[in-house]
């Protein structure tokens, strides 16, 4: 169980972030805010791949006023990205945005910041101070000869103190690095220092798949330790990447709950009885169409499938021209192998509506004595890789002084 560092919570529209609220998904969108309709697609297309939370450049008036005309139709809370020009901050508030992102390196004005302050406090809309290595402070810059970890974290305090002069505290930060090392770095130098919620996220981490790589390097290893209360996958791909991934990073940690497949696999070897790569694809693809959220396996041979995917809900592993399909590691039908991916698919339907125990109960009931079966004749004819039976042998002798 990760204990997760406490935090303050603050409230993006209806998302609770910090306070031991679950972990949001954030991701921004890539079109001309302008665009209306093209935007709206986009912000649901988000939310359909799980983002709570969407963030869109407020840049220029054209830019806010298709804030000001999308925003009550909007299906998540929406974040205005804010840079240089402190006014767009206040026409995006008055657009009807749920919050705000400023960066400390481009707004550098004291007074520009407290009255954007002033007027978010007032409206109870959060502020994001989002620092990032690529635009810090000249002046930190100079300072620290580069941007570093203490460089990143003074020019986030620098910023903070601005908001709380004016009595302003909804407040969340983040402080990212294109470099993963040091990203993890500065996230843990500001956790000993704040207790305002983190935004977590590895900047320009690239595209697929070096950049999914990147930043599930940076975000997990702060998650597994606790640090965290919100993430962004920053790629250079469509945005709903971004959100598919960040969504299923959360659950693969145990942060969120399970919403989508989960599609574990063998990696394949000489044992396999069938293309795994190939099967395991197909089924994906067939699963992910049928939304449902269990964890299901494909093995490529029967030998050692069942057992070493026994905790999955839902699994098949082939074996002497056929698939055997197994729920909770315990064989229940034996079926063609050309059929593998559609028994998976529709015993997952069933599972689902129908509930372990009562597929369990309904197992075909000489599945199991076919299973066995086919494990002992692959075994016979490709010998045991693993040499258990000679391995425990040696143990014994060991053990008992012998030989």
């Amino acid at each position: 169980m990760i204990e997760r560092r406490p935090s303050r919570q603050l409230h993006v529209g209806d998302v609770a972030v910090g306070g031991g609220a679950p972990i949001s998904v954030q991701s921004m969108c890539t079109t001309k805010t302008a665009d209306v309709d093209g935007t709206l697609a986009q912000v649901y297309a988000l939310k359909g791949a799980g983002a709570d939370i969407v963030r869109i450049t407020c840049n220029d008036v054209e830019a806010a006023q298709g804030l000001a005309e999308m925003m009550p139709r909007m299906p998540v809370p929406i974040i205005a990205d804010i840079h240089y020009q402190y006014r767009l901050a206040l026409a995006a508030m008055e657009a009807g945005v749920q919050g705000l992102r400023l960066n400390p390196g481009n707004i550098r004005n004291e007074e520009h910041i407290k009255t954007v302050a002033r007027e978010a406090r007032d409206r109870k809309l959060p502020i994001r101070v989002g620092v990032n290595a690529g635009s810090l402070d000249k002046e930190l810059l100079a300072k620290y000869e580069a941007p570093v970890p203490e460089a990143l974290v003074e020019s986030a305090l620098k910023e903070i103190r601005y908001l709380e002069e004016v009595d302003f505290f909804d407040i969340k930060i983040s402080v990212k690095h294109s470099n993963v090392p040091t990203m993890v770095e500065c996230y843990r130098l500001l956790a000993e220092r704040v207790s305002y919620p983190l935004h977590l996220g590895v900047t320009e981490a690239g595209p697929l798949p070096g950049g999914l790589i990147k930043s599930v390097a940076g975000i997990s290893t702060l998650l597994l330790e606790g640090i965290g209360d919100t993430i962004r996958f920053s790629l250079t791909a469509d945005p709903v990447e971004e959100a598919k991934a960040g969504r299923q990073l959360l659950e693969y940690l145990g942060l969120r709950e399970r919403k989508g497949l989960d599609l574990i696999a063998c990696p394949s070897c000489g044992r396999a009885e069938v293309d795994v790569i190939k099967v395991a694809n197909e089924a994906q693809h067939a699963l992910e169409a049928e939304g449902l959220a269990i964890q299901v396996a494909v093995m490529g041979c029967v030998v050692n499938g069942p057992g070493e995917a026994r905790e999955a809900d839902l699994g098949i592993a082939a074996g002497r021209g056929r698939g055997h399909l197994f729920v909770k590691g315990q064989v229940v039908r034996v079926v063609p192998e050309a059929q593998m991916v559609e028994a998976l698919v529709e015993e997952a339907r069933r599972l689902v509506e129908e509930g372990v125990e009562a597929r369990l109960a309904a197992a075909d009931k000489d599945a199991a004595a076919i299973a066995e079966a086919a494990r002992d004749e692959l075994l016979q004819i490709q010998g045991d890789a693993n040499r258990v039976e000679i391995k425990r042998r040696a143990v014994a002798e060991t053990a008992r002084g012998e030989g």
